[in-house]
């Protein structure tokens, strides 16, 4: 059978955006503490002694909407000019049967827009992106506004061994302004793909009111899958544009995993210093990942106009995107 990915050409981009970073941190010998795994395996994990995780007393709705108030100050955006408001992430918001969206568009003063969720895991963000993008297309409101607020480390069960590979998921909810011209970075090609075999691979289970991820059984394969569809989705994007794997001045992933970055770097033949690697000062956080790593780019002057940047994200179910981004500078 053909495999089909869903492709798409846009017209629009990211205008600005804004990560912001809760006030608390994990820390590996808390976690130590708390599973008995040893300190040395856990690091092999995260990389890093400590990273940014919400604080018992934080809702990542409210960081979601300082970063959207910033982009919009920053940019003088009238709130009337948003169109649209989607809030991305894993489905397990702050409230149960809530719209963060709409909560989000009521604290900044966005009273025109349609706002909804948007539930791909930690492809959510470039799942809402195209979203954004295609709705954008069809007129009406100049800019939409999409949040990036997952919950990963409150769904992770510190206590359990099992688990440890999920040990290095943080937070760190994030806004991007999106519109139709003027735009930071284009967003001009993008492929995504979802193997539903993987579906039940992990799932959530309801334990003293909170919802925590548990990988279900053993089955092998899934770097596999990893190493098969990320390529394949560059292929699909860079096919879309008539561009060479050469002609990719920086290559962004969602940092869940060192090993398997470094593995696809290697498949894909770009070299380790045009990509980032945020993992000795970060976790994972989820689908900021790539805009963290971003905004060091443009803070250190490292994109100059016109370079084609690919970022890769994926999901749990198991999705697999790469949208090609290409800068034009402030």
């Amino acid at each position: 059978m053909t495999e089909r990915t869903t492709r798409a050409r846009t017209r629009g981009g990211i205008v600005d955006f804004e990560v912001v970073f809760p006030s608390s941190e994990v820390d590996v010998r808390e976690l130590h503490e708390s599973s008995g795994v040893p300190v040395a395996d856990i690091l092999a994990v995260t990389h890093t002694e400590r990273f940014p995780a919400l604080d018992e007393d934080e809702a990542v709705w409210e960081l979601a909407a300082t970063a959207g108030r910033t982009v919009l100050e920053r940019n003088g955006i009238d709130p009337d000019d948003i169109g649209l408001v989607l809030y991305a992430g894993s489905g397990e918001w702050d409230l149960p049967f809530w719209s963060p969206a709409a909560k989000v568009a009521d604290e900044l003063g966005i009273t025109r827009a349609h706002c909804f969720e948007v539930a791909n895991f930690c492809n959510g963000g470039m799942t809402a992106v195209r979203t954004a993008l295609a709705e954008l297309a069809l007129g009406g409101a100049p800019y939409a506004l999409v949040l990036i607020g997952d919950r990963l480390s409150r769904l992770v069960d510190h206590e359990d061994p099992e688990s440890k590979a999920l040990f290095n998921f943080g937070d760190a909810p994030a806004a991007l302004l999106l519109g139709r011209e003027d735009c930071l970075l284009d967003v001009v090609a993008s492929a995504a793909r979802t193997d539903p075999s993987w579906a039940d691979y992990y799932s959530g289970d309801v334990e003293d009111d909170r919802v925590l991820m548990r990988r279900r059984g053993r089955r092998q394969g899934l770097g596999d899958a990893y190493l098969e569809n990320f390529p394949a989705r560059v292929d699909d994007v860079l096919g879309a544009l008539g561009r060479r794997i050469e002609d990719v001045a920086w290559f962004l992933v969602n940092q869940g995993d060192k090993g398997m970055h470094e593995k696809l770097l290697a498949r894909l033949g770009i070299p380790a210093d045009k990509s980032v690697f945020n993992y000795h000062r970060y976790g994972h956080m989820g689908g900021s990942d790539p805009f963290i790593a971003l905004g060091d780019l443009i803070g250190e002057e490292r994109l100059g106009p016109g370079d084609l940047v690919l970022v890769a994200a994926s999901g749990m179910g198991f999705s697999w995107s790469v949208t090609a981004l290409e800068y034009r500078g402030r």
